[in-house]
């Protein structure tokens, strides 16, 4: 057999030679057409062959300057399947000149010309690369596609997906068309083109189809939707069969939501006539799709479908037939889909618990392939919805789900498992994961935390297992709010009408110890790494999940260090910004009058979050010179959190509309990073802040907050850009310089220092001295002020004070004998003389003695 095979072959190639030769003979005759007719048949032998090699240079040496051009000569005419890859290449690469417009259309035209069936998969990148890359090539197209719109649509749409994708993307570019009659003529006709398309027997194609339907719909849903009647709806819900690709399955699922949106009652009747003529032919296949396509939309659909699957007699009559009848392994596949979409309706897990679970308990047991998995999924939806049921709901005979964790961590870490397979563990841990016991047994499994990480940074494009995951992760590191006695009042007066346990009461496994070590030991497992990794082109569902988790982690000073270091802050200020969907949103939603930009919401999680972290670090380790992000892009967000005091309760709590705590630990945070040497982030907080930290100066009754903003204009006047604010010489400067006075009376100790230790520096300016002491209406009240901070027990805040005193004593002008006036008429040389006695620091006793020298005319 292999010396029949080696003489075939060499045969094969003799014949190509010749053929080759031929055609080279031909040429030379002036007969060019038959020539390359000949070195087609020659290259459909052998175009590998090197006398058919020769003979395409031979015949085309001079014809071309452009080497595509050759590429697609010889792609098209010998169907070299080599030349198509080289020609992708070619049009991809960035260092490769971009062909003029003459022969791109020249090369688009010999592929187009040779029936797709014949060419290699290389014919839909070729056709594509050259449609976007040149506008000659887009009107070459609007051209055919007005002239016949279904010859040039099949011919397009058998190259495959990215040249179907060039129709949908041309008849929408609106500038191409001259005539919009036409163009929009031309767009129906793809739609119900793509719609047929659908419909043919079969499922080669459906997400080819799907996406132009899809697309097309979106971007004119008010004239295209009428082109989908019951026919085209029955095809959409067929294309939701769980056997399908996940692709196709979306895309119509999107189709179908849109269209819901604008002919609700029309969709409803579609659907619920389909689901109802599949279930009562009791055939299989019609049970699969119509289990499928329910599965899929109850998100989407949840009333209409929920009434289905609670129609009188549904459950009842289907299992027995489920056990006896329907053995197809599909079958059950289908259903335990709808029983785990179902469970999102209280009615419908009311039903399942009546009449499913029996089968359910079996199919973790003896189900095959993902069955184990997803059974005991809906029976962990069950179990963890009826725990704290009110008296009159539903209850479970066996609320533990201790069983189905044990089956969930088995599965989730066994080798060669599959995407979907771990989809369906992570899926049911997620569940019985809001269980505090299971939350403790999770976190004392190293295995299984490093498989959910791992599951994680390996699928992070799946939103089953990343929104999966996270979920798992955000249960493990949530903490149990701290309230305060009225909300505690207020939740044991809605448990007792309820007859339920107040809210406030909750599992030991819950408390702030439990929680804080569940968070370390993920941080020790690198969940802070995993989340950077996954946050590289998220979801919004991800943002979210990831900013809740990452406020828990911060939660602890200690670790804070860690999760910083491995990218939480960089990560945490990104999520901050603008996001390209939320961009749109707003850039959307923005009424064409408005010149003013809308402002995107900066996340609260992440702000707070942020915030905790820049508490405890060196600002110059985070945001080194040259780096980026700079430090400044971390002001924006923390001075989002001072924005959200509204009202104010008697403490700090971690939930609630009265929480102060975000406002605090912004202020501690701005504080930290007004501190560094340069005024950058000094000159972000005065222009994105001052208004808000005045406000909280003078509004807030909460001593931390209030000490917190006092302590940041302190950091603040270290530099030119806050000394300004109090000394050039406005109202506002002279206001300022008043609060400021009365922080420096406050009872709290830590504002009062605070407050001196910023007078102590302001009043080494001339400025500033001059508006304290030609302030008549308030100089004897900053007289006691001052005379009261030397007076105090605490060295610190005395220090200050006589820093303050010496500095408006050397007032120019006469300025300082007009404040020493006012002091010597406080007593001011009796209450210096009394704090001396109290001093023995020599820095402090030096000033302080110049002080009274000052103060007794001794000088």
């Amino acid at each position: 057999m292999a010396a029949v095979s080696r003489l075939t072959r060499a045969l094969s190639e003799e014949r190509a030679s010749v053929l080759a030769s031929e055609a080279i003979e031909l040429a030379k005759s002036g007969r060019l057409q038959q020539a390359s007719a000949r070195l087609r048949e020659a290259a459909a032998i052998g175009h590998d062959n090197a006398d058919v090699q020769a003979a395409f240079i031979t015949l085309h040496q001079g014809q071309s300057s452009s080497p595509l051009l050759d590429l697609c000569r010889k792609y098209a005419h010998y169907h070299d399947p080599k030349a198509g890859e080289d020609a992708v290449a070619l049009l991809r690469s960035p260092s490769s000149p971009k062909p003029s417009p003459t022969t791109a259309l020249e090369c688009l035209q010999l592929v187009l010309e040779e029936p797709p069936t014949k060419l290699s998969d290389a014919q839909d990148a070729i056709v594509s690369e050259l449609t976007r890359s040149h506008v000659q090539i887009r009107q070459h197209m609007v051209k055919r596609l007005s002239e016949s719109t279904t010859e040039f649509f099949e011919d397009m749409f058998a190259r495959g997906d990215e040249s179907a994708n060039c129709m949908r993307s041309i008849v929408l570019e609106v500038k191409l068309w001259q005539n919009e009659e036409v163009r929009l003529r031309v767009e129906d006709d793809l739609f119900v083109l793509f719609i047929a398309k659908l419909m043919e027997s079969g499922h080669d194609h459906d997400g080819r189809a799907l996406k132009g339907i899809t697309l097309l719909l979106l971007a004119d849903t008010p004239r295209l939707y009428s082109h989908i009647d019951e026919d085209a709806f029955d095809a959409l819900l067929k294309s939701l069969d769980l056997r399908l690709p996940a692709d196709v399955r979306g895309q119509a699922t999107l189709v179908i939501a849109k269209f819901m949106e604008v002919a609700e009652l029309e969709a409803q009747k579609y659907f619920s006539d389909f689901i109802t003529s599949q279930v009562a032919k009791q055939k299989p296949e019609g049970l699969v799709i119509s289990f499928s396509a329910a599965a899929q939309l109850f998100p989407v659909a949840s009333n209409v479908t929920a009434q289905l699957f609670l129609t009188e007699g549904f459950l009842p009559n289907l299992m027995p037939l489920l056990e006896q009848k329907f053995s197809n392994s599909i079958v059950h596949d289908a259903f335990l889909a709808l029983l785990n979409a179902a469970c999102v309706e209280g009615a419908c897990r009311k039903a399942i618990q009546q009449y499913c679970t029996t089968w359910l308990s079996d199919k973790v047991s003896n189900g095959t392939g993902r069955q184990p998995a997803i059974a005991a999924t809906v029976l962990a939806k069950l179990r963890t919805a009826n725990r704290g049921t009110a008296e009159g709901g539903i209850q479970a005979g066996n609320d533990n789900v201790s069983d189905l964790v044990d089956l969930f961590q088995k599965s989730l870490v066994v080798e060669d498992h599959d995407e979907k397979n771990i989809s369906d563990s992570i899926e049911g841990l997620a569940y019985t994961s809001l269980r505090p016991e299971v939350k403790e047994r999770l976190a004392n499994d190293p295995k299984v935390i490093k498989t959910i990480l791992s599951a994680l940074e390996e699928n992070h494009s799946s939103p089953e297992i990343s929104i999966g995951g996270l979920s798992i992760i955000t249960n493990l590191t949530h903490y149990q709010p701290n309230l305060s006695e009225e909300q505690q009042k207020m939740s044991q007066l809605r448990a007792y009408a309820n007859a339920s346990k107040p809210d406030f009461q909750v599992s030991e496994l819950e408390d702030h110890k439990h929680v804080e070590r569940r968070c370390t030991t993920l941080i020790k497992a690198g969940v802070t790494a995993t989340l950077v990794k996954i946050n590289k082109a998220p979801s919004s569902a991800t943002i979210q999940l990831t900013n809740k988790i990452l406020l828990s982690l911060a939660r602890n000073p200690k670790e804070r260090g860690t999760i910083a270091q491995q990218g939480a802050v960089r990560l945490l200020i990104s999520h901050c910004q603008p996001q390209p969907q939320q961009k749109a949103l707003l850039s959307s939603s923005q009424p064409k009058s408005s010149n003013v930009p809308a402002k995107p919401a900066i996340p609260h999680d992440a702000a707070h979050a942020l915030a905790r972290i820049l508490i405890s670090i060196n600002p110059a380790h985070l945001f080194p010179s040259g780096a980026t992000p700079h430090i400044t892009s971390a002001i924006p967000p923390l001075a989002s959190l001072l924005k959200q005091l509204t009202t104010e309760g008697p403490t700090l709590t971690d939930s609630g509309p009265r929480d102060l705590l975000p406002v605090f630990e912004a202020l501690l945070a701005l504080t930290n990073l007004a501190s560094t040497p340069t005024s950058d982030a000094a000159k972000a907080i005065i222009r994105t802040s001052l208004s808000d930290i005045e406000d909280l100066l003078i509004s807030t009754s909460n001593d931390r907050v209030r000490c917190a903003a006092v302590e940041l204009v302190c950091n603040l006047v270290a530099h030119p850009e806050g000394i300004v604010l109090y000394a050039d010489g406005s109202r506002k400067a002279r206001e300022r310089l008043r609060i400021l006075i009365a922080m420096a009376d406050v009872e709290d100790f830590k504002t009062r220092s605070a407050a001196g230790g910023a007078l102590a520096m302001l009043t080494d300016y001339e400025e500033i001295k001059i508006s304290i002491i030609d302030d008549a209406e308030k100089l004897e009240r900053t007289v006691d002020v001052v005379l009261d901070m030397v007076s105090d027990k605490e060295l610190g805040l005395k220090h200050r004070g006589f820093v303050v005193l010496s500095n408006l004593l050397q007032g120019e002008q006469g300025r300082g004998e007009t404040f020493k006036k006012a002091c010597i008429g406080a007593s001011g040389v009796d209450k210096v003389k009394a704090a001396l006695r109290e001093v023995r620091e020599q820095g402090i006793l030096e000033i302080g003695v110049d002080v009274l020298k000052t103060l007794m005319g001794k000088t």
